[in-house]
């Protein structure tokens, strides 16, 4: 049976491998993140774990829309579940008697391999949905909003699974246990994935179209990139140092509770902002409405979220000691920002394929998810560096310059 045949078939086996992608992305960071703060890396240490995987991104999503193009969005699809095994099983080999230094090149190098792993499944999903999507009914916000939203669900799961599987069996067993079920899920997607999935392209274009000729599409991404240095400025490892340093009372014990409530807490995050995304055609008014006013809602939610990091960081330095009071008005303010951040990223990833040239999807995608990645680069290292100079304050107060950034790009969508 061909793709062609039965688009839907097509969309469930291409989610459930992002699903399960996803899964073991989320699992993955948290894992990295609570062991070597653990170990007592740095903020500024911790950050550099994740500087690979986000330059990967913007490598690879040039690279992968280019390959999908001349190989078909399955090659690209197995091509990132076989790089993330690889991945995970190079991560166990880690020694704990190496060295600072070498612990942390070695496991920037994996978390490379990783983000290329994770871009080349992303790419592919995403300009799959492209293709597969009714085109009436609105069939395009609600497929691509259902993927994204369940995806960053499962992600927020793994995020707590990766937490209490490094409390509960330790490092290397968790990783074994995941490299396991995701050799698992390809081998199931290889089988059941029906042939001709599309995305293979007769184009002229070389490395030279790496830039989209839309200025929409060139819009939205800077857009995009600010947004996701806005989040991951004080995802990454500012709020769950922040957390795990007021949680844990130093003690075995202590830091394992910890490694709980600081999973449980993003994985709720993630989980929800899922929800929201996967809920974001309701949430601004159905599913058929004009791109015109898609495009208007993108800029006000934009400025909606703008005032909420620097509320936070208005609190947490007048407050400079934990609190339960502060550490209360920190998670609701969080929530509200993910509930915000959400209708963004959604409307975002529907703009990008109703903007995308259907003849050279691939490519205006990947060029969209290469500045959602130098956004998240651009996080991450302000993550680190802004929590280390300035602590938690800093931290918020530099989300809320970016996500005033992303407003301003925004607006410039709706420039003539």
């Amino acid at each position: 049976m061909s793709v062609a045949a039965n688009p839907l078939r097509a969309y469930g086996a291409v989610t459930a491998a992002y699903w399960a992608f996803m899964l073991s992305d989320g699992a993955l960071r948290m894992l990295v993140l609570l062991h070597f703060n653990a170990l007592g890396f740095s903020p500024v240490q911790l950050a550099y774990l994740f500087v690979f995987y986000e330059v990967a991104g913007i490598v690879t999503n040039l690279a992968a829309g280019w390959l999908a193009a001349r190989f078909g969005l399955a090659a690209t699809l197995y091509a990132g579940l076989g790089l993330q095994i690889v991945a995970l099983a190079a991560l166990a080999q880690l020694d704990p008697a190496w060295g600072v230094g070498a612990s942390v090149v070695f496991v920037m190098a994996v978390q490379g391999l990783s983000g290329v792993a994770k871009d080349l499944s992303k790419m592919s999903s995403k300009s799959a949905v492209k293709v597969l999507a009714p085109a009436e009914d609105g069939g395009l916000f609600r497929w691509v909003a259902a993927l994204t939203g369940s995806k960053n669900a499962v992600k927020g799961l793994g995020f707590f699974l990766g937490a209490a599987a490094l409390g509960l069996a330790g490092f290397q067993a968790a990783i074994w246990t995941m490299a396991a079920v995701l050799a698992a899920i390809l081998l199931a997607v290889a089988l059941f994935l029906p042939p001709g999935l599309p995305g293979r392209m007769k184009s002229s274009e070389g490395w030279s179209g790496w830039r989209s000729r839309d200025a929409r599409v060139n819009r939205l991404s800077l857009a995009r990139m600010f947004l996701f240095a806005a989040r991951d400025v004080w995802f990454v490892v500012g709020i769950p140092i922040y957390f795990q340093a007021v949680l844990s009372d130093g003690t075995p014990e202590g830091r394992r509770e910890a490694f709980f409530l600081v999973g449980s807490f993003m994985a709720l995050w993630i989980i929800l902002y899922g929800a929201v995304q996967a809920a974001a055609p309701r949430l601004l008014g159905g599913r058929q409405q004009p791109e015109a006013a898609i495009t208007a809602k993108a800029v006000r939610w934009a400025a909606y979220l703008v005032p909420i990091p620097l509320a936070l960081a208005a609190a947490a330095w007048i407050v400079p000691q934990p609190t339960p009071g502060l550490t209360v008005t920190l998670i609701g303010g969080l929530l509200l920002f993910g509930f915000v951040f959400a209708i963004n990223s959604s409307v975002h990833s529907y703009l990008i394929l109703a903007f995308g040239a259907a003849e050279r999807i691939t490519r205006d995608v990947g060029f969209y998810y290469m500045a959602n990645a130098t956004g998240r680069l651009m996080g991450t290292l302000l993550s680190g560096l802004s929590y280390q100079l300035g602590g938690l304050p800093l931290c918020l107060a530099t989300a809320g310059v970016l996500a005033a950034a992303s407003w301003w790009a925004a607006r410039r969508l709706l420039a003539p």
